[in-house]
C-alpha cells in the first residue's frame, strides 16, 4: 500500500501507557505529523506538558519536541483532525464514541476485550454508540514502553472502511513499526480479547513451575479456543495465524512486561485478586474480559475450557492447582479446533 507524504493532524484521547507510546511514535514520524497528546486529568496535562514524559504510566520515555499535550478544548482538537486514536480502557470507549458521533475523521480505538455490562465487541459497540463513525482498531503484539523506544513492532490496522486502514498505516507505518491493513475486523477484535485471558492461565502455569511443556501446550490450545470463537462469530481462520492472533497471543502469555500474565504468576504465588489488582496500578483487561468471553462462547455454544478455569480461578470457585488439575482431568479428544 502506498503512504502518502501529507503530513496528519493527529488527536491522541488518553493518556495512559499505550495513548502515550502511539502519541510519542506518530509525532517522531518522519512524516511531519502535527500530533497531540489529550488528557482527561488536567493536572496530569499540565505535568506531561512541564515534565516532557508521562511519569505515572510510561516513566523515561521523552516526548518529541512536537509533541502537544492538552486537557481542554476536546471538540476544537477533535474538529480538524485527520485522524482520531482512542487510547481509553474499554470501560470507557462507549462514552467516547458518543461523544465523538458526528466526527469526520476516521477513528480508531486501541482497547482490547469485551464491554462488561454487554459482551459486546469493540466495533459492536462502535454500531449502537456512533454508527455513522468511519472507524476500526489498531491491534497486534506489541508492549507500550518498546514502541516508546522506537523498538522494532508490527501491527495491526482492522477496519472495514478503507480510509481507516490508510489512515493509520500513513500515520503510523515506518522503520521502527510496520503497520498492516486488514479488513477481518471480528478476527483481530476476538484475538486481541481473549489473549489476554490466556495469558492470566499461561501466568498461572510459569508462577506453578510447571515447564515449558506446560506453557506450550497452554498457548496451543489457547489458540485452538481463540479460533473457535472467531469463527463463530464470523471471523476468518487465518486471521488468527497472524499479528493479532498467535503473535500477539505469544507476547502477551509469555513476555514479563505483561500485565495480564503478571495477574496469574501472582495469583499462583498465593496472593487473592484484590492483592493482585491492587499491586498492578495499571488495568489488566483479562481479568474483566474473562468473564464476558465465556458467556460470548456459552451463547454459542463454543467450547472453551482454558477460559472458563480462568473464570472459575478468578470467582475464587477454584484454586491455582486445582484449576490445573481440572484442565488435565478433561476425558481425551482428537487435535484440533
Amino acid at each position: 500500500m502506498e503512504q502518502a507524504s501529507q503530513a496528519l493532524d493527529i488527536v491522541v484521547l488518553g493518556a495512559g501507557a499505550w495513548g502515550t507510546a502511539i502519541a510519542i511514535h506518530a509525532a517522531s514520524h518522519p512524516g511531519g505529523h502535527r500530533v497531540c497528546l489529550w488528557a482527561r486529568d488536567a493536572a496530569q496535562a499540565s505535568a506531561m506538558q512541564v515534565e516532557r514524559e508521562n511519569r505515572r504510566y510510561l516513566p523515561g520515555a521523552v516526548f518529541p519536541a512536537t509533541l502537544r499535550v492538552a486537557s481542554a478544548d476536546f471538540a476544537g482538537l477533535v474538529a480538524p483532525a485527520d485522524l482520531v486514536v482512542v487510547a481509553t480502557p474499554m470501560k470507557a470507549l462507549r462514552g467516547m464514541l458518543q461523544t465523538l458521533g458526528g466526527t469526520a475523521a476516521p477513528v480508531a480505538w486501541l482497547c482490547k476485550g469485551l464491554e462488561a455490562e454487554t459482551g459486546l465487541m469493540p466495533h459492536e459497540v462502535c454500531a449502537q454508540a456512533a454508527p455513522d463513525l468511519a472507524a476500526g482498531v489498531l491491534s497486534g503484539p506489541s508492549f507500550a514502553l518498546e514502541v516508546a523506544r522506537g523498538q522494532p513492532t508490527a501491527l495491526v490496522a482492522a477496519s472495514r472502511h478503507a480510509n481507516v486502514r490508510e489512515a493509520l498505516v500513513q500515520a503510523l507505518h515506518g522503520q521502527h513499526l510496520r503497520v498492516y491493513a486488514n479488513d477481518d475486523l471480528v478476527g483481530v477484535e476476538v484475538g486481541g480479547a481473549v489473549k489476554n485471558v490466556l495469558a492470566i492461565a499461561t501466568g498461572l502455569c510459569d508462577g506453578l513451575q510447571l515447564g515449558l511443556n506446560a506453557r506450550a501446550a497452554l498457548i496451543t490450545r489457547g489458540l485452538a479456543e481463540m479460533s473457535r470463537l472467531g469463527l463463530a462469530l464470523g471471523a476468518r481462520a487465518e486471521t488468527f495465524m497472524g499479528l493479532s492472533g498467535l503473535g500477539d497471543l505469544v507476547l502477551t502469555a509469555t513476555g514479563d512486561l505483561s500485565r495480564n500474565r503478571k495477574v496469574g504468576l501472582l495469583l499462583a504465588q498465593g496472593q487473592s485478586l484484590a492483592q493482585v489488582l491492587q499491586s498492578l496500578g495499571h488495568v489488566a483487561e483479562g481479568v474483566y474480559s474473562a468473564r464476558t468471553v465465556a458467556a460470548r462462547a456459552r451463547g454459542l455454544r463454543v467450547d472453551m475450557p482454558i477460559t472458563d478455569a480462568v473464570v472459575a480461578l478468578l470467582d475464587g470457585q477454584l484454586r491455582p492447582g486445582q484449576a490445573v488439575a481440572t484442565l488435565m482431568g478433561r476425558d481425551p479428544r482428537s487435535e484440533g479446533i
